[in-house]
C-alpha cells in the first residue's frame, strides 16, 4: 500500500509542477494583420463621379495585385463599386506600416483607369509623401493631390 501511495504522490507532484510551468509560459502568437486584402471596405477619396455619389454598399476590394494578396500604400487593387469593377490605387490604410509613415483613420483609395491615369481631377485628403519615391508610376496622381503628409 505504501508503495502505491508514494508513486501516486510523486506523480501528483510531477503533474502539478508541469501544470505550473505550462501556466507560466505565455505563447506569443500574434494574429496576422493585413493592411488591405480581399473584401476590405474602402473609401474613395477623389472627386470622380463614380466614387462620390452615395450608394447603399461601400466599395470593396475584390483583388489585390501583389504576390501575397496584401495591399499597402502604392499598390493597385480591383474594386467592386456600384455593380462595376474598377481599378484603384491605395493612398492610405488604417494598419500601421513602416516607421515614419502615416496611419490613416480609413482605408483610402483613388480610382484609376486601365492605363494608370486617375479618374478624378482632385484628391480630397492628404496623401503620404512615401508615394513620391514611386513617382514614375503615379506622377499624375501626385499632380492632382492637394496636400501631403
Amino acid at each position: 500500500m505504501e508503495r502505491g501511495s508514494k508513486l501516486s504522490r510523486s506523480l501528483t507532484g510531477l503533474l502539478v509542477g508541469t501544470s505550473s510551468i505550462i501556466q507560466q509560459r505565455t505563447f506569443g502568437v500574434s494574429p496576422v494583420a493585413a493592411a488591405i486584402q480581399k473584401m476590405t471596405r474602402v473609401r474613395v477619396v477623389d472627386n470622380s463621379s463614380l466614387g462620390n455619389t452615395p450608394y447603399h454598399r461601400a466599395p470593396r476590394v475584390i483583388h489585390v495585385y501583389t504576390k501575397n494578396g496584401v495591399g499597402k500604400v502604392g499598390d493597385r487593387v480591383l474594386l467592386a463599386i456600384k455593380g462595376q469593377k474598377k481599378k484603384a490605387l491605395i493612398v492610405g490604410h488604417k494598419m500601421p506600416g513602416e516607421r515614419m509613415s502615416p496611419r490613416f483613420d480609413s482605408n483610402n483609395v483613388v480610382l484609376i483607369e486601365e492605363n494608370g491615369n486617375p479618374t478624378g481631377t482632385r484628391i480630397k485628403v492628404p496623401i503620404p509623401t512615401h508615394l513620391r519615391k514611386l513617382e514614375g508610376d503615379f506622377s499624375k496622381v501626385l499632380a492632382i493631390a492637394s496636400s501631403f503628409v
